[in-house]
């Protein structure tokens, strides 16, 4: 795992060793930094075709909105396990870091590493917050049993093999420890008699063929209680949530209005680089799908929502309970 910005974790070292490190610091950092561009987004350097989506200021700017709305979801809590005084959690995945940051704030006993393909992360942060760089999907340097939270937010489309990496997770976490995985679908659903037409059936079967030719799932939200399940995990417990897209409830009207917000740009990220890369459509194409979506979303006679999950489990202690 590399530091995201390695001059934070600067260590005495004997002089006549010092330029060595230093020199391969260096070089890592760099290459972390010689982003891809396409078709004037930008994306990551390191295992860039592990994940799907950009990570420039736009698709910066929709993380903090996804926080947001995470935040209003939950009432303010920022896990749902019932962790208690946790002195060491893993942040999959964690993007700006903006959600290590504030659970670094909320427990200052607590280490805190949030992971990511990308240094775009601040530099000033809580004492025990830290970032690394690395691909999750690789083989990890964690010592075992080392957290006691390892917390996975929209990862959908990201991991090639649940399973394998879930048995990661199992192995870092302490007994007793609970992993905790939130996801949300990337097509709308509906209570009423909405009808979305030919554009849904195109928006669901584009997205299994995603599926298909990636070989990731975007389905998590529905798979995950499952997939702990098969890890070995205990106490699972899932908790569901609607984000609403149009038609939108008075009660639910502030979250409404962040996540339409939200999705008429997270459609392009969600779906721009697989359509031309993956799938090789022509731009243009792409586009024209891409903004038929975003007109559906805007339909305010459409009573649309995401279907969003939380689930979480633990690993059990070692005690007569696995007698």
């Amino acid at each position: 795992m590399i530091p995201a910005h390695p001059e934070q974790y600067a260590t005495d070292v004997d002089s006549a060793y010092a330029e060595s490190p230093e020199d391969a610091t260096e070089s890592l950092s760099l290459s972390m930094l010689d982003y891809r561009f396409e078709h004037g987004r930008r994306y990551h350097a390191c295992h860039d075709s592990a994940y799907w989506g950009p990570n420039d200021e736009q698709a910066q700017s929709l993380q903090a909105l996804a926080h947001r709305m995470y935040c209003i979801t939950f009432d303010e809590r920022l896990f749902l396990a019932p962790v208690v005084n946790p002195q060491a959690i893993l942040d999959i995945g964690t993007g700006t870091g903006i959600w290590a940051i504030d659970v670094a704030d909320e427990f200052p006993a607590a280490r805190v590493t949030g992971l990511d393909l990308s240094p775009i992360q601040p530099t000033f942060v809580p004492p025990a917050c830290t970032f690394e760089i690395d691909d999750v999907t690789l083989p990890w340097t964690y010592d075992s049993e080392q957290f006691d939270l390892i917390y996975v937010r929209e990862m959908f489309g990201s991991i090639p093999d649940w399973d394998a990496f879930l048995q990661q997770c199992w192995a870092s976490l302490r007994p007793g420890g609970y992993i905790e995985v939130v996801e949300h679908s990337v097509t709308p659903t509906w209570d009423d008699d909405t009808s979305l037409g030919s554009i849904y059936a195109s928006w669901e079967q584009t997205i299994a063929q995603v599926e298909q030719v990636s070989g990731r799932s975007f389905s998590i939200w529905r798979e995950s209680a499952q997939l702990l399940e098969g890890s070995s995990f205990q106490d699972i417990t899932t908790r569901s949530y609607k984000w609403p897209i149009s038609g939108i409830d008075p009660r639910l009207r502030e979250l409404g209005r962040l996540n339409q917000l939200r999705l008429l740009q997270a459609v392009e990220d969600i779906f721009l680089r697989y359509l031309t890369s993956t799938m090789a459509w022509p731009y243009d194409a792409a586009q024209a799908f891409i903004e038929r979506i975003r007109s559906t979303i805007r339909d305010e006679q459409r009573h649309l929502y995401q279907p969003v999950t939380v689930v979480y489990g633990r690993k059990p202690c070692l005690n007569s309970e696995n007698l």
